[in-house]
């Protein structure tokens, strides 16, 4: 492993709030101030296929990473904010339903955060 995926891997380890690539990108700077962004993303691509980072999709919003810990995500459909949930494991219930062994799974769960529910109040 390169010094800048170490860097980047424990950015990414170390945050609690699931950074972008930009975002790691000026972390990564203050380490190594030659990095480029092109840098952050061929190491987050290489961090992610080797299983060592969890990438966090949702419409409309860039890539967010995450460390691999098993926790699920509240993803707020208003501003895209997205904070860990922490659930019990639901991986027998789920191979029980589907009736086969699955090796991992990632819950997503779509809301209205309170920031936004509190704004939407106030506009009415």
């Amino acid at each position: 492993m390169t010094k800048n995926a170490e860097y980047i891997l424990e950015i990414i380890n170390n945050s609690k709030n699931h950074p972008t690539a930009e975002q790691i990108f000026l972390l990564l700077k203050e380490k190594n101030e030659k990095a480029v962004l092109a840098t952050v993303y061929n190491n987050l691509s290489w961090l992610y296929g080797q299983g060592l980072i969890r990438k966090i999709s949702a419409e409309g919003n860039p890539d967010r990473y995450d460390r691999t810990e098993r926790h699920d995500h509240l993803i707020c459909r208003c501003c895209g904010k997205i904070s860990d949930a922490r659930l019990d494991d639901l991986t027998e219930t789920l191979q029980a339903q589907l009736g086969i062994q699955i090796l991992s799974y990632d819950l997503r769960i779509s809301y209205v955060c309170p920031d936004c529910r509190k704004n939407s109040d106030n506009a009415s």
